[in-house]
């Protein structure tokens, strides 16, 4: 068992719990109220259902954020070489409105070719010194106002202040990561420091609407006027973007672009604005790049050596796993020598992912430990046809979780995935915590449950 100062902080949460039913169930009681009365929910369920945030101790935090960092920069450096080389663009996979738009933008913003929101999507290795990234989400980094409401429920409970009396207990908030980045964007679009008008948008009937009415909540008690509304419900005349009769001067988009072109159009009023510079759009277009599961294969593969220097390499060799665009080719195994891509991965079922370039919420991945071989190679010859990636397996840590089942305290191993937002493309602050019981780890996909995550350390 892991004697690092979080799985004692763990363990000595869970004692308490189990010694005390009252305080237990006192403590469950209070969380469900809370988080209804913040009406933090996902689809109608709750979002937390566990009595215990994710723990790290500060040092291993400061690492977390350290080798983080350190990857970040081949992302920059990838991002960087796509933005100059239509070639290089070409590997991650952009659809032709996709390259259109991120020609527009990234003309608007060649002074800040960064987005400034993402969110690394990780998995903690299971010597607890690194992690492996299966996904950079550059478009819509969702979760941190929920984050933050969760956290602020978790420091009133009572098993929470009984575990403060020994250890020092610090939550990681992440709405204030999300804001105060897009302020930064917003004065260097402007030229001047000045309150912008912010506009939420996404569709009415999309499930993390109440994650939409806290984060209006942050930027109104900071004195930012900021509006929710469907991107239909937007007008673009005169050189103004508005919604609801408002004028708007940033957008913090949540939908999707792939829905928002699909079911709004290319020249719907909000691009318009954006391709017009009338808007500043967080993330824009640009973020798409990164946002591709082809990222991943382009930082991985071969052919892009000469992209990286020395740290660079060493990063992606730490947290990179074998990634590679299915296609016809020959290419370095994950084992090291040259393979011929398809046949290898027809017989290595076992040890890969298939993941299509630009889907959420788990949508189209296809496990390969999961399925028979005649499921597997249908995938394949799919996938051929369509942007898609080919991923190495990577371990997924589990830790126990203190619920409430059937009115009795219950600790069940979970899978973990830890998500630290990124800023300005640079450093990570805040991080999303999930956690499942199901081999396909995601909340939005139906399952699992999200948890606030905490530093803790002894008191003296």
């Amino acid at each position: 068992m892991s004697t690092t100062v979080a799985a004692q902080a763990a363990a000595a949460w869970h004692e308490r719990l189990t010694a005390d039913a009252g305080l237990a169930q006192a403590s469950w009681a209070q969380l469900a109220d809370d988080l209804k009365r913040q009406d933090v929910v996902f689809g109608g369920r709750p979002l937390c259902t566990v009595l215990r945030p994710r723990l790290f101790a500060p040092d291993e935090w400061d690492r977390y954020r350290t080798q983080a960092s350190a990857l970040l920069s081949a992302f920059r450096a990838a991002k960087a070489r796509a933005v100059a080389d239509p070639a290089a663009r070409a590997q991650f996979l952009l659809e032709e409105w996709e390259e259109s738009l991120f020609v527009a933008s990234a003309a608007q913003h060649a002074d800040a070719p960064y987005e400034p929101l993402g969110r690394l999507d990780t998995f903690a290795s299971p010597d607890g010194q690194g992690f492996s990234v299966t996904e950079y989400n550059g478009e819509t980094p969702a979760g941190p106002f929920y984050n933050d409401a969760i956290a602020a429920a978790f420091e009133q409970l009572p098993i929470t202040r009984v575990m403060a009396r020994d250890w020092w207990l610090r939550p990681l908030p992440a709405g204030a990561g999300t804001i105060r980045p897009l302020l930064d964007a917003w004065e260097r679009f402007r030229g001047v420091r000045s309150v912008p008008r912010v506009a939420i948008l996404d569709w009415p009937e999309v499930p993390t609407q109440s994650e939409f009415r806290l984060a209006q909540a942050q930027f109104r008690a900071r004195g930012i006027p900021c509006e929710i509304g469907d991107p239909r419900e937007c007008e673009f005349a005169g050189g103004v973007l508005r919604l609801h009769g408002a004028p708007v001067d940033v957008v913090y988009k949540r939908v999707l672009f792939e829905e928002l072109v699909t079911r709004a159009g290319i020249d719907t009023p909000v691009l318009q604005a954006m391709r017009a510079g009338a808007v500043l759009m967080v993330n824009g277009p640009r973020g798409k790049l990164l946002h591709k599961k082809t990222s991943l294969a382009v930082l991985s593969d071969e052919r892009n050596a000469s992209w990286f220097d020395t740290a660079m390499h060493a990063a992606i060799r730490a947290h990179i796993p074998w990634t590679r665009v299915v296609e016809a080719r020959r290419t370095r195994g994950p084992d090291g020598p040259e393979v011929d891509l398809l046949p290898w991965c027809a017989g290595n079922r076992d040890r890969l992912v298939i993941k299509p370039s630009d889907a959420y919420g788990g949508h189209g991945i296809v496990l390969g430990w999961t399925v028979d071989a005649t499921t597997w190679n249908a995938a394949l010859a799919t996938a051929v046809s369509t942007p898609t990636i080919v991923q190495q397996r990577v371990s997924i840590p589990r830790e126990v979780y203190p619920s409430i089942e059937g009115g009795a305290l219950a600790l069940i191993e979970r899978q973990v995935d830890t998500a630290p937002y990124v800023i300005d493309g640079r450093w990570v602050e805040g991080a999303l915590s999930r956690l499942s019981t199901a081999e396909l780890l995601n909340v939005t996909a139906g399952g699992g449950s999200q948890t606030p995550t905490f530093l803790v350390d002894r008191r003296p």
